[in-house]
């Protein structure tokens, strides 16, 4: 039986890529100098807690490290590139961040709630001008199953939209050639290839544990768990769509992990398919100085992970 491989991770940056593994983070970056200059740091003990053995809590850990690690990594290549006179810290640095979040959760939770809870009233008020009374609770409950159907399709058209609009910023493209990078050289790595940027750009963009397919696993969950919810008066529909976002990510989670370790069955080849599509929006083909980074940055990172000298 062949050894498991760890389960490593990674992001682009502006001009670099991030890996992270068990004991620590390198972020590989590309200097204005065309120099690679690679920035590493231990990960904090709840890296390594029980927190990241128990199922569904462990999907927290994931959104996390999205939110701070790479609110982070994405913080230190920009300033790398603008140099010291441009440097985003302090206060603007978390007035940044605290505005990046509010405007994600407000576009891809409150927004297409808003939407739904229009068309369940649009609906209710067009199926009580034409049914009898004793039908109102029937129709009502359908309406409510619509417009929750109705929030789940505009939150996945504007994610969608959102990634592919972006992806046609000039820098925004390279940030995706970095990604496809990233993609490409854990690819190489977990089919134990050697790390050299010739060999690594033979493997694929798609990488089945990407924060992409993360997304849309969280996009598409949403759909279920919040038609379950049923009819809600819209305050509460806004606030339980920010409240659900912790167990939308735990189960989103299970779900990447449990089909990237079962990849040799072919239902699971085929139910990862939209995933793997999507990170067409989100990877470019990567240059051989793009892949030297990328390597650059998983090799430091695993200078540090248990067993490896």
């Amino acid at each position: 039986m062949a050894e498991r491989l760890p389960m490593y991770g990674g992001q682009a940056v502006m001009e670099g890529v991030m890996m992270r593994g068990k004991q620590s983070v390198a972020i590989a970056m590309r200097a204005p100098d065309q120099q690679i200059v690679v920035h590493k740091e231990s990960l904090g003990a709840v890296y390594r807690s029980r927190l990241t053995r128990i199922p569904f809590m462990r999907g927290l850990m994931m959104l996390w490290d999205a939110l701070g690690l790479g609110m982070r990594a994405l913080t230190i290549s920009a300033n790398l590139q603008s140099g010291e006179d441009e440097k985003l810290e302090g206060p603007a640095l978390y007035l940044t961040l605290g505005f990046s979040l509010l405007f994600a959760v407000g576009l891809f939770f409150l927004l297409p709630a808003a939407a739904g809870q229009l068309g369940e009233f649009l609906l209710t008020r067009s199926a009580s001008q034409s049914i009898l009374q004793s039908q109102q609770a029937a129709s009502t409950s359908w309406a409510a199953w619509i417009g929750n159907l109705i929030e789940g399709i505009v939150r996945l058209l504007l994610l969608v939209g959102y990634i592919a609009l972006v992806g046609k910023i000039p820098e925004i493209k390279r940030v995706f050639m970095y990604h496809g990078a990233e993609h490409k050289t854990i690819n190489a790595f977990e089919s134990r290839a050697d790390l050299t940027p010739e060999i690594v750009k033979r493997f694929p963009l798609e990488h089945p544990r990407c924060g992409t397919s993360f997304l849309l696993t969280l996009v598409l969950l949403s759909v279920l768990i919040f038609t379950l919810l049923g009819p809600l008066p819209l305050t509460w529909r806004l606030a339980s769509r920010i409240i659900f976002i912790p167990v939308l990510a735990g189960i989103a989670y299970e779900y990447i992990r449990w089909t990237s370790n079962h990849l040799d069955w072919s239902i699971v080849r085929w139910i990862v398919r939209p995933n793997l599509a999507l990170q067409r929006l989100t990877t470019r083909e990567p240059t051989l100085e793009m892949l030297e980074v990328a390597i650059a940055a998983f090799e430091a990172m695993r200078k540090d992970e248990p067993g490896v000298t």
